[in-house]
């Protein structure tokens, strides 16, 4: 089927979104990282493989949760985006995640979190922690700001707006 979607689209397109198996809860993974490399990660790294020798695309890896012990066995795989980098999850400190992997991974995602603070927090909360994360995870590239998942309908629209002028910002001070 690669081969039949690359011979109708080319290069016209970046990424590729690959799989949307989640593989991490709030505080910890659905299965031990030794079962994903053994169940999951031949299957991705011929998938990515393929892709990486015969297109120019990227590819992307959602997991929500807790999934920093499957980020080397994500990058073996040959994945080259993690979304949505769930920041709230255990283990998911944004500052280990950019030391360890960002040299490997484009982190898109984890701008700010869809569970409490976007929702719940006030409009300081929503700008700080915006600015925080951009500051983070864009050092030295390999960052596109999304929200942790999506924003639901009870997200006061003053945060909504928040964010966005915090994204505004941010790109303001870094120039992009």
């Amino acid at each position: 089927n690669l081969k039949r979607i690359f011979s109708v689209v080319g290069n016209k397109v970046n990424a590729v979104f690959m799989c949307g198996t989640d593989f991490g809860t709030q505080s910890s993974t659905f299965c031990p990282p030794e079962q994903f490399d053994e169940m999951w990660l031949p299957f991705y790294k011929r998938m990515n493989d393929w892709i990486h020798e015969n297109t120019q695309w990227k590819t992307f890896k959602h997991s929500c949760g807790a999934v920093e012990t499957f980020m080397d066995s994500f990058i073996r795989a040959g994945f080259d985006i993690i979304n949505p980098v769930q920041i709230n999850a255990a283990g998911m400190d944004p500052v280990k995640l950019k030391q360890k992997y960002g040299r490997d991974l484009v982190f898109w995602g984890g701008g700010v979190d869809t569970q409490k603070v976007l929702p719940f927090g006030t409009p300081a909360e929503v700008r700080e922690q915006v600015l925080r994360t951009c500051e983070i995870f864009n050092k030295n590239g390999g960052f596109v700001f999304n929200t942790v998942h999506n924003a639901q309908a009870n997200v006061p629209v003053e945060n909504m707006v928040a964010m966005l002028e915090a994204i505004k910002e941010f790109n303001g001070k870094s120039g992009k």
